[in-house]
């Protein structure tokens, strides 16, 4: 994003229950189910649903007890968490496929730690990181409100709440802000498209969504109601994956900073803690999000690049966006890797995880979270290196 001048900037999000989302859930549910039998089994699963069907594909190592049956159910029951129980999608009676075989000896052995050998790399690859003062949890605030917003629908959704009687799991939302000199001042667009009961009417939909509209964005920027769209189709009753084929790792922009950033390319749900297309951008998140909160910076973009079989980063970059504090960016990047070992196995002791904690991220984003130390979630959200940053450059 542009530091001066006025423009405009767009995000969107999805709900849990979009095709490609509810792929994520299920792909993440595998992972889990393997880690917690095996905290170092190795996953790397991909969905595809469609009407009434769940097809699960990929390489895995875990585990005799972890059986296509198991699976099978795991992902029913990730579907009946989401709320899908339709005549065309429904957890009870789709047909679930699973082919799953055994990873590459290939991969496995520039992978694997072996003698004198740490762990590798499970991919070549760029991944980036990125914090900015926008919101208060150091995201841009396109993405922070459009997740806002689907995610207080889809929290009243499951608490059966009247207020969102008839919506149904399957939602877009979409927010175009207006900023000034880099700060955003108010919204100029919202669009949402929600699946419905076939009673609702788009006038009444529009009626349920306007509060939890009014109550997500700061107050006064709510644009007019003529840039208030709703169902602009004006029917969305065929949803989910009845509506739609959802394939693992489509919506990995959402997962990240909404386009405020650069990506990578990889995508997060379904891989194990080894594959650096989650743990590093994982990590570079981390560091990005220190960097903000320790006072360095107002934004922060952060990428590192790994070979595979490869254990240390081949590079790490960091760029604080006109650097307003004039902090030394080389210094910086030297003092990154001081505080933090970059090789998969260092990612993944520090930020611990080889554990079931993925099923969670599937939706509303991988980052901007808030950490819960008890259930071991979105460890890369803590700020704890912000006192040795103040430090290393006396701040």
């Amino acid at each position: 994003m542009r530091d001066k001048g006025e423009f405009l900037f767009t995000s969107e999000s999805v709900s849990e229950g979009h095709p490609d989302k509810v792929a994520d859930r299920i792909s993440d549910t595998v992972l889990d189910t393997f880690l917690a039998a095996d905290p170092y089994a190795r996953v790397a699963c991909e969905t595809l649903v469609t009407t009434n069907r769940i097809v699960l594909a990929g390489e895995t190592r875990g585990p005799d007890t972890i059986t296509p049956e198991l699976l099978a159910h795991n992902a029913r029951m990730a579907v009946h968490d989401i709320g899908y129980d339709q005549e065309g999608f429904s957890w009870k009676h789709a047909k679930v496929e699973v082919h799953l075989h055994a990873q590459s000896s290939d991969i496995a052995q520039g992978v694997d730690s072996a003698g004198n050998k740490d762990e590798g790399a499970g991919d070549q690859g760029i991944m980036f990181g990125y914090a900015c003062t926008e919101t208060p949890s150091l995201m841009p605030a396109p993405l922070y409100y459009a997740h806002l917003i689907l995610r207080r629908i889809n929290e009243l959704r499951h608490n059966k709440d009247v207020s969102v009687a008839g919506l149904l799991p399957d939602a877009k939302s979409q927010i175009t802000l207006r900023y000034i000199d880099g700060k955003p001042v108010g919204a100029t667009s919202i669009v949402l498209s929600t699946q419905h009961e076939e009673a609702l009417t788009q006038e009444r939909i529009r009626e349920i969504v306007t509060p939890i509209f009014e109550s997500s964005l700061p107050q006064g920027w709510l644009p007019g109601n003529d840039e208030i769209y709703v169902n602009p189709t004006g029917k969305f009753v065929i949803g989910g994956p009845d509506g739609d084929c959802g394939l693992t790792g489509r919506k990995i922009i959402v997962d990240t900073y909404g386009g405020a950033s650069p990506h990578g390319g990889g995508a997060f749900s379904g891989k194990d803690p080894t594959k650096v297309d989650r743990s590093a951008a994982y990590a570079c998140r981390y560091l990005a999000k220190n960097v903000v909160a320790a006072g360095l910076a107002e934004r922060c973009t952060l990428q590192i690049s790994y070979a595979i079989g490869v254990s240390h980063p081949l590079s790490v970059y960091v760029e604080l966006h006109g650097n307003p504090y004039e902090v030394d960016e080389q210094k910086l990047e030297k003092t990154l890797r001081e505080l933090m070992n970059l090789t998969p196995r260092g990612i993944r002791e520090h930020l611990r995880l080889n554990r079931p904690i993925y099923a969670v991220t599937s939706a509303y984003g991988h980052f901007g979270r808030e950490p819960d130390e008890e259930k071991g979630t979105f460890t890369w959200e803590r700020t704890d290196l912000v006192a040795a940053l103040k430090s290393a450059f006396n701040r």
